[in-house]
């Protein structure tokens, strides 16, 4: 299967300044992809931006408030607390038209018992994300690779697979090859959309699996 030109494509990552919007940034611009941070203050996604060149080695990493980045980009991966997805999303829809969104965020609360999964109206956090952006092509993606590996420099594979889901071909297709630009990553196609709730879900099973055998577990698909 041949893989999608990723040459000319820029990432815009709106979250860039948390651990896994910062930890996937850092993966991309060492391979060599133009980056911009997202940040409600463009001052501190500036910082950011240049703390990420100077340990990445990269020159093509810039840093915008949040509507500079979603216009910059080709493909924008949205990577911040799910008590914040719909107050970020909304007001960028019309930057985000017709973009590539990678909705990594994982609907879930937490309590003296851990984390467990909420019940979302739209069904999951990306199915939230596709009614609040009508006019992008929404992908889900990026929810079980642990941040604190994607972030370390001296982590050179990351024993994982990163299961996409999305209704577009085209766009799964290129969040695949986005995954496989992390070295040891495969990028798997995971379904439809609407079956996204599982596998945010799943992350609160993950990070149970974590804290007990303090971890950076992720997942894996046999048989491929």
């Amino acid at each position: 299967m041949s893989q999608p030109d990723l040459s000319s494509l820029t990432v815009g990552v709106l979250g860039g300044t948390g651990p896994q919007g910062r930890g996937l940034a850092y993966r991309w611009s060492v391979a060599g992809l133009p980056v911009v941070l997202g940040s409600r203050d463009a001052g501190r996604a500036g910082k950011a931006a240049d703390e990420l060149a100077e340990r990445s080695g990269s020159d093509r990493v810039r840093g915008a408030d949040n509507a500079g980045c979603a216009a910059a980009a080709g493909a924008v991966l949205v990577a911040v607390p799910f008590d914040g997805h719909a107050a970020l999303l909304e007001p960028l829809r019309n930057p985000l038209a017709g973009k590539i969104v990678i909705d990594c965020v994982n609907a879930l609360g937490f309590d003296s018992r851990g984390p467990y999964a909420l019940q979302v109206p739209e069904g999951s956090a990306a199915q939230q994300a596709e009614s609040l952006l009508p006019e992008s092509r929404v992908t889900a993606a990026f929810h079980h690779v642990s941040a604190v590996l994607l972030d370390d420099p001296a982590v050179t594979s990351v024993d994982a697979d990163v299961l996409v889901l999305g209704d577009d071909r085209e766009a799964t297709d290129l969040v695949r090859a986005l995954a496989e630009l992390v070295p040891g990553v495969r990028g798997i196609y995971g379904g439809r959309l609407r079956n996204a709730a599982q596998v945010e879900s799943l992350t609160a099973n993950l990070i149970a699996v974590n804290r007990r055998y303090k971890g950076h577990a992720g997942i894996r698909i046999t048989g491929l």
